[in-house]
């Protein structure tokens, strides 16, 4: 769903082909793309994608050596691999500032980085707790304040902000991960209504389970301690752990999707990607009518003098 870099209906417009289950995206321009969580998992695919498509990718990671091992010389001539702490302001800022000056502008902004927790609510640490937040909030608030004020100037640019299905729901264990995936959702929605009449598209991408390492112990922290009092939480945690290898979503095929969604201006706020992902929403929309429907009782909280 989510992707660890110590740094998801279809598009509207539909891939224009398969091969071997990548998909091929045309492109005449050049485009400069900016990437987080690029040296593994969606992000790294994201990355490739793009190198092979002709566009030029700044991609930020905390291990150049790794991202550059990973893709193996691909696109080595487009490519800006940027060794950068995201919750460090001046460093993204830098960062944004040399992709403008190594490639001449900046068109998309792609963030991406991210991990996961898994742990009942009362188990969260505090430490673990603000570094979720310092990564899927913090984090991302440095890039818009690096690259918001490039795509003002320019009245143009793209923002897409990876979430998951659990920023829309969630389940026993993924508190933590889910409140700050939700918080994403709320923010972007915000940013999206905000820079509506500046030229800057903006979306949410809330892929289902994907097959990447999200679900081994690289990507997916665990509490330092737990209580006996919550099986559920520990089943699971087991369950998640098992299906690693068999997530239904094809990290090419979002990834593709993604792209897509950035190059066509024409794709929803939310993009829900994958079977899973949208079966979740549906579930999720028909709960929160329920909701709404059982409120209606106790809702006639309003003044009358008015």
């Amino acid at each position: 769903m989510f992707e660890r870099d110590s740094g998801i209906t279809p598009a509207a417009n539909p891939p224009r082909r398969f091969e071997r289950t990548r998909i091929i995206l045309e492109s005449t321009t050049t485009t400069t793309w900016f990437v987080t969580g690029a040296s593994r998992g969606l992000g790294l695919e994201i990355v490739a994608q793009l190198l092979r498509r002709g566009d030029d990718v700044a991609a930020t990671t905390r291990s150049v050596e790794r991202l550059t091992a990973a893709l193996d010389g691909v696109g080595s001539g487009r490519l800006l691999p940027l060794r950068v702490d995201l919750t460090d302001q001046p460093q993204v800022t830098a960062a944004v500032a040399q992709t403008r000056e190594h490639f001449g502008g900046l068109d998309v902004v792609v963030n991406n980085a991210g991990y996961g927790y898994l742990s009942a609510v009362e188990e969260i640490a505090d430490d673990d707790a603000h570094a979720m937040f310092d990564v899927q909030i913090f984090g991302v608030l440095n890039v818009l304040r690096a690259a918001l004020p490039v795509f003002r100037s320019n009245r143009r640019g793209h923002i897409v902000n990876v979430s998951s299905i659990l920023g829309l729901t969630t389940f026993p264990g993924w508190g933590l991960y889910s409140a700050g995936k939700f918080a994403l959702e709320a923010l972007t929605e915000a940013l999206a209504a905000e820079v509506a009449d500046l030229g800057i598209g903006v979306n949410l991408i809330e892929p289902g389970y994907v097959r990447t390492d999200f679900l081994t112990n690289d990507s997916l922290a665990l509490p330092d301690s737990t209580l006996g009092e919550y099986p559920t939480v520990r089943e699971t945690t087991e369950a998640h752990r098992a299906m690693h290898g068999t997530q239904l979503g094809d990290p090419a095929k979002v990834a593709a999707a993604i792209i897509e969604v950035a190059v066509s201006g024409t794709a929803p706020l939310h993009q829900f990607l994958g079977s899973d992902s949208l079966s979740f929403a549906e579930t999720r929309v028909k709960a929160l009518q329920a909701d709404l429907d059982a409120s209606r009782a106790l809702a006639g909280t309003d003044h009358t003098d008015l």
